[in-house]
């Protein structure tokens, strides 16, 4: 490592295939002027050589319930390289860097969904391991929405030291727009949805609204994997649906051009990549009625209620019978996502926290 560039650890639960990961991978490509070290818990990538950095180190836990001991050996890391700044995201790495950090040595946590929402929170012990722990020492937030950063220290009832909203962003040079590709390829009125096959993504209220639809010309491919799969799978079976579940996926920015419009109903996000990809191909956006996908898509997309099914199979309908009811917003969401969360964006607004905070 470079011994006349700052150092900045960077600390993940693991590299799975999410929005948060792929952030960061984003961002290591980028900061040149840094050392960067990245720590991740669990032994994951998914990304193979994409993940770039000075030094890597897996901290293979074996049971979370070990966090403290977990704490020490990242307190060493951070001591024997002379760590500038300590950068943690998603739940049980910030826990553990705060644990970890020395007061002295200043420490980012990237708070990536609205907390109240979150099932993981129901669990009243990880909502005062939070609290707790970021009381320890001075912890800088960031949200990666508005309504994200504010449902934070809300719901754990703290004060804030330092507080920033970084947009997530897409990389608007690989995600383009390819609008003649669906119309050579659908025979059918084609639907994507992107997520996680979790109960936070809601994809059983999409599978509710297809069972309206079973005698269009109208199909749901779902791209993602998790613990829900088989269940949703028994949905589709049972109800003879027209919709297929078709795993992970990489180069996505091939496939959205292929569908006729983009789905998503879930009941809490951070701020979606999917939608912002969706965006950025100039996809039509059908999409549930939460703050988070309003503050990022505001008039740019087309919402439903969570509580009618029945109405959302309306929506799809109407968008086949009249292809130009959702298009008419399409520019506008291309122009938004090109103006605001583009990988540039992204970078000058971190880079500058990091010196902020750094000095």
């Amino acid at each position: 490592m470079d011994k006349n560039k700052k150092t900045i650890l960077h600390i993940i639960d693991d590299f799975g295939l999410g929005g948060a990961e792929v952030n960061i991978i984003g961002v290591l490509k980028n900061l040149p002027e840094y050392n960067n070290i990245v720590v991740n818990l669990y032994n994951n990538n998914k990304f193979g050589k994409e993940l770039k950095f000075d030094k890597y180190y897996c901290l293979n836990v074996k049971s979370n319930k070990l966090f403290f001991f977990t704490a020490l050996k990242l307190r060493k890391i951070i001591t024997d390289n002379k760590v500038n700044l300590v950068h943690s995201t998603l739940f049980w790495s910030t826990i553990i860097s705060r644990i970890a950090t020395p007061k002295k040595i200043p420490l980012i946590n990237s708070i990536q969904a609205s907390v109240s929402d979150s099932m993981e929170y129901k669990n009243k012990w990880m909502l005062r391991l939070d609290r707790f722990t970021y009381r320890l020492r001075p912890n800088v937030i960031i949200g990666v929405s508005k309504y994200t950063l504010s449902d934070y220290f809300s719901f754990l009832k703290v004060r804030p030291f330092k507080k920033y909203v970084v947009y997530n962003f897409v990389d608007i040079n690989i995600f383009k727009p390819s609008p003649l590709i669906k119309e050579i390829v659908n025979t059918s009125f084609k639907v994507l949805s992107v997520g996680s096959l979790k109960i936070q993504k809601n994809h059983l209220f999409s599978l509710q609204a297809f069972n309206f639809l079973k005698e269009e010309e109208i199909e749901l491919e779902i791209i993602g994997d998790g613990n829900l799969r088989k269940e949703l799978q028994e949905v589709i079976n049972t109800n003879k649906l027209k919709v297929r579940l078709i795993g992970n996926k990489r180069n996505l920015q091939t496939i959205y051009p292929l569908y006729d419009l983009f789905l998503l109903s879930s009941t809490y996000e951070g701020f979606s990549l999917a939608v912002l990809e969706a965006m950025a191909t100039k996809t039509p956006l059908l999409l549930s009625d939460i703050p988070t996908f309003i503050e990022q898509c505001n008039d740019t997309a087309e919402y439903f209620d969570l509580n009618n099914a029945e109405m959302l199979a309306e929506k799809i309908m109407q968008a086949k019978q009249n292809k130009d009811y959702l298009k008419k917003n399409i520019e506008n969401a291309y122009q938004r996502v090109t103006l605001n969360f583009t990988i540039e964006k992204h970078l000058s607004k971190l880079k500058n926290i990091y010196k902020e905070v750094i000095n």
